[in-house]
């Protein structure tokens, strides 16, 4: 198993974990790797060092673990909102103005609204923000 650092477009940096140095390169060749930040296919190797125990070895930078502690504090965010909320669909606005008007229970929804859409929204009132889910997050696990 070869575990290879990996950044995206977007300087968002994540592990890889391939079977090999050939199929690493297959799979970033043919798009298959993606950010599990952002979704981008335009992902390129880090240098990275053998990792070796020793007594006087230093850590990463603090702003290296920072990025790092805060990829992973978006991930499981994204997680709790996709596990707490109703996948509405294109259905978004519609409902959020149901529930808004007091014609649907209120309750957590997401789906995908133009930005006409969400504007019109917050022109009556109905805030709507954003959510950058990963595809691979999108998909179930197999």
């Amino acid at each position: 198993m070869k575990v290879l650092d990996l950044r995206c477009a977007q300087d968002h940096r994540f592990e890889g974990w391939f079977a090999s140095e050939e199929d690493a390169q297959s799979q970033i060749a043919r798009d298959l790797v993606q950010c599990p930040v952002c979704g981008d296919h335009a992902v390129s190797r880090l240098p990275s060092a053998p990792r070796l125990n020793l007594s006087g070895a230093t850590p990463a930078p603090e702003a290296q673990q920072a990025l790092q502690a805060l990829q992973s504090r978006y991930m499981k965010a994204v997680r709790q909102v996709l596990a707490q909320t109703e996948d509405v669909g294109d259905r978004f606005a519609e409902e959020a103005r149901r529930m808004h008007y007091q014609e649907a229970p209120e309750r957590g929804i997401r789906g995908q609204a133009s930005r006409e859409e969400v504007r019109a929204l917050a022109e009556e009132g109905i805030e709507a923000f954003p959510l950058v889910v990963p595809d691979a997050l999108k998909q179930t696990a197999h």
